[in-house]
């Protein structure tokens, strides 16, 4: 599930750098998290009784932190290669897979940051001091947005937790993207990022919503180091970003690291009768 929710994520975005010149990343980030918004709540729709306020209280910072995500990341793929932003965004989630609940497994996160340091080849220079800081601001928000998705999985029953934060995360956004962008928009346009909102982030963040029932937020974050790796994929497909012999020998690394997350990752059961358990889904 998470190896194909990253596939979703890099494909989706990839496709979104071709409407930059005409909605800006902000616009694009907006537009699409606004229409997944609209697309959960109908097809999930929350119920207010699911809900304690606590609950309610981490699906809203949730959703902030998944409009900090969305747009930090998409102001920093205009400025630098998607595999190279992707790399540093996945800065946030091996700080999870080091730091985080139910470690153990450095050895994988240590293989991983090797990877990241190649593809990102950071003694060469030159890079976009903006979409450098872009992309780190978008691991903050990753960090914090795997430890609040198991937070909120574990608690809430189904994907109604998730159909409560994209709608607050399509509203930050939007509210982030209007002055800019929303004046350009046009139907066709509308059209196309609808079909874009339920490759990413409708079908990957569900999908990461199950797969973080079933590993530890640190295994979460070690295997997606797979992400950077596919994101080198994709800008390679899509935008032809050819990668350099090196960018492959990270590839290797973070692979290697992915796969040893999931053979070491799983997640003891929960208790029986804990809210949103894997137990009561089925």
């Amino acid at each position: 599930m998470a190896v194909a929710s990253m596939s979703c994520v890099q494909l989706g975005l990839a496709l979104s750098v071709h409407l930059f010149g005409q909605l800006g990343p902000l616009g694009v980030a907006g537009l699409r998290l606004g229409w997944a918004g609209v697309l959960l709540v109908v097809l999930v729709r929350p119920r207010p009784r699911d809900f304690t306020r606590r609950d309610l209280l981490a699906c809203c910072v949730l959703g902030v932190v998944t409009a900090g995500l969305m747009l930090l990341f998409m102001l920093a793929v205009a400025r630098i290669p998607l595999g190279t932003a992707s790399a540093l965004e996945f800065l946030g989630p091996l700080a999870v897979s080091i730091y985080g609940p139910g470690g153990g497994r450095r050895h994988w996160a240590g293989l991983a940051a090797i990877g990241v340091v190649l593809l990102t080849q950071p003694w060469h220079g030159g890079l976009d001091p903006a979409g450098l800081a872009f992309a780190l601001g978008a691991g903050t928000c990753w960090a914090a947005y795997i430890l609040l998705t198991q937070h909120v999985g574990d608690r809430v029953t189904g994907l109604s937790g998730l159909a409560v934060s994209l709608p607050v995360a399509g509203v930050v956004a939007l509210l982030v993207a209007a002055p800019a962008a929303l004046g350009k928009v046009t139907w066709s346009l509308l059209a196309i990022m609808l079909a874009l909102a339920a490759l990413h982030p409708v079908l990957p963040f569900s999908l990461e919503f199950l797969a973080l029932r079933r590993l530890t937020a640190t295994a979460f974050g070690t295997l997606m180091s797979l992400e950077p790796a596919i994101a080198l994929l994709a800008g390679l497909l899509v935008l032809g970003q050819v990668p350099g012999p090196i960018s492959a020998a990270g590839v290797l690394f973070v692979v290697s690291a992915g796969i040893g997350a999931t053979r070491t990752g799983a997640r003891a059961p929960a208790p029986h009768g804990h809210r949103g358990t894997a137990e009561e889904m089925s």
